[in-house]
């Protein structure tokens, strides 16, 4: 099914002895459009403002009560490594996420509560060389949308799959050139993401939008 990835944004996360905060931000592929991360707001019981949980841990989505149900405890949470999400991931932080939650295929069993052999009380590199393909979904917030020939408008929001945590669309508020409708543009489209301008530039023109 398809959803505004915008409405997920704080929905309860619900841990399996309890709720651990709200979603805050999502960090995604920007190769393959794939979500591969939740940046979840914690503040409220740990010193940490902010965790990252990989998708492959919920368990539920709840788009009626706005919750989100994932197979980790609390302590799991508590010691997962911490990430600057304000900035491109960095290699070292992705691996250390990848060792700490591990394949989730491997220790994930849906049909059950989640046990795993996790180890807990490792340290983890702190941010160094950046990944250019992880990146927070927040930071495209309001990016130019470019086609070859012009400025299609602003990036609004992004159409979600939820069965594959896939962004298959951008919602672009168009300019006046196009009675300012929102449109959708599949993400197949994008030739690449101009970071440092704030630019999404397609392979196509206004007009084949």
């Amino acid at each position: 099914m398809l959803h505004r990835l915008q409405a997920l944004v704080d929905h309860r996360v619900i841990a399996t002895d309890g709720e651990i905060g709200s979603v805050r931000d999502f960090l995604f592929n920007d190769q393959t459009w794939a979500i591969h991360y939740l940046v979840v707001d914690v503040k409220r019981w740990l010193t940490r403002e902010e965790v990252v949980l990989p998708v492959t841990a919920i368990k539920q989505l709840d788009w009626e009560n706005k919750t989100l149900h994932v197979q980790l405890t609390k302590e799991q949470v508590r010691q997962s490594p911490d990430v600057d999400t304000k900035q491109p991931v960095s290699r070292q932080q992705e691996i250390a996420m990848q060792d700490y939650f591990g394949k989730l295929a491997y220790w994930v069993d849906r049909r059950s509560p989640m046990t795993s052999s996790m180890p807990t009380g490792i340290e983890y590199p702190v941010h160094t060389e950046g990944d250019l393909h992880l990146r927070s979904i927040s930071n495209l917030e309001g990016y130019e949308v470019r086609g070859t020939d012009g400025e299609l408008g602003r990036l609004e929001d992004f159409i979600l799959d939820e069965a594959s945590w896939h962004l298959g669309y951008l919602e672009v508020k168009a300019g006046e050139w196009l009675l300012c409708r929102s449109v959708l543009v599949p993400t197949r489209w994008v030739k690449s993401i101009s970071w440092a301008n704030r630019r999404v530039n397609l392979h196509h023109t206004r007009e084949g939008v």
